[in-house]
C-alpha cells in the first residue's frame, strides 16, 4: 500500500494545501482513507507526518475539509508557528497523527476527567530520520502521553517508525528511557511549555507519577470518525491564484522561527 502527496499554493501561505493520492493516483482522505493499522497483528500503526522534526509550522489534517488535506492552522487570520522554547528548535519529534481515529469530544475519560479535543490522536515518532511532511509511515507504538490542554484530553503517542535503523531496540517506554536519556523528560517540558509565549498557562498532563504509560489501549479513542469517508467522491485539484500577500507570509516566517523564546521555569 502506497500513497503520494501534492502540493497546492506556497508553503507558509494561507492557501497552501498538501493533498494525498492511492497507488492508482485517485485523491484520497488521509483522516478516512489510510488505515489505521498498517498490520494489525504486530500492533503497527499508520502515521500521517503533519510536521517534520525541527521545523516550526503547526501544520495539521483538516478534518472539516474536503479531503482532509493538510494545512497550516491558523487563528485570528494569521499562520500559526510554535515558538523556540529554550533550549528546543521547533518540533523534537516527527509529529503526525494516526489515521481513522478521533478524540470523542463528548466522551468524558475516566482517568483525565476531561474530554476529547475532537482530532484524530497525535503520535510523537521519535526515530533517527527526518521524515518529509505529508509522508506515510508504519509505526511501533512504544507509549503514551496523556495531556490536558486547555481542559481537553489531548493523548501523545509515542513511537518510532518500524524502518527505522534502531526500531528493534525499541519495545517499550523504559527502552526510551534507556538508550535516549533526557528525551522523554524533554518531551513533557515541550507540551508543557509550548503555548507560553502566545499567553497562555501551560498544559497539564494526567498519571503525575509517571507521565508516560507503555500501552495504547488506555487511550478510549476509536475509528468513529464525525466525518463520512471521501468514498467516491469526484474531484479536481485545480491551479489557485498566489497573491502577493503568500510572498509576504514567506517573509514573515523567517523572523517568526529564528527567535528564542526563554522561560523562567517555576
Amino acid at each position: 500500500m502506497s500513497f503520494s502527496v501534492e502540493e497546492r499554493g506556497n508553503p507558509n501561505s494561507l492557501s497552501y494545501r498538501l493533498f494525498f493520492k492511492n497507488a492508482e493516483g485517485k485523491y484520497i482522505s488521509p483522516f478516512h482513507d489510510i488505515p489505521m493499522y498498517a498490520d494489525e497483528g504486530q500492533n503497527i500503526f499508520h502515521m500521517v507526518v503533519e510536521v517534520p522534526r525541527w521545523t516550526n509550522a503547526k501544520m495539521e489534517i483538516a478534518t472539516k475539509d474536503l479531503l482532509n488535506p493538510i494545512k497550516q492552522d491558523v487563528k485570528k487570520g494569521k499562520l500559526r508557528y510554535v515558538a523556540n522554547v529554550f533550549p528546543h528548535k521547533g518540533y523534537i519529534w516527527n509529529y503526525g497523527a494516526i489515521p481513522q481515529t478521533w478524540e470523542d469530544p463528548a466522551h468524558k475519560d475516566g482517568d483525565t476527567g476531561c474530554c476529547g479535543d475532537n482530532d484524530p490522536i497525535d503520535v510523537c515518532e521519535i526515530g533517527s530520520k527526518v521524515c518529509s511532511r505529508g509522508e506515510v509511515i508504519k509505526v511501533k507504538v512504544l507509549g503514551i502521553l496523556a495531556m490536558i490542554d486547555e481542559g481537553e484530553t489531548d493523548w501523545k503517542v509515542i513511537a518510532i517508525n518500524v524502518d527505522d535503523p534502531e526500531a528493534s531496540e525499541f519495545n517499550n517506554i523504559g527502552d526510551v528511557r534507556r538508550l535516549k536519556p533526557g528525551y522523554l523528560e524533554a518531551t513533557v517540558e515541550w507540551f508543557r511549555r509550548y503555548k507560553v509565549p502566545d499567553g497562555k498557562p501551560e498544559n497539564q498532563f494526567a498519571f503525575n507519577e509517571d507521565h508516560f504509560l507503555n500501552t495504547l489501549s488506555t487511550c478510549p479513542c476509536g475509528k468513529e470518525d464525525p466525518v463520512p469517508s471521501s468514498g467516491n467522491i469526484s474531484y479536481n485539484c485545480y491551479d489557485s491564484e498566489v497573491e502577493c500577500s503568500d510572498v509576504r507570509f514567506t517573509w514573515l516566517f523567517s523572523f517568526a522561527v529564528d527567535k528564542w523564546f526563554y522561560y523562567e521555569r517555576k
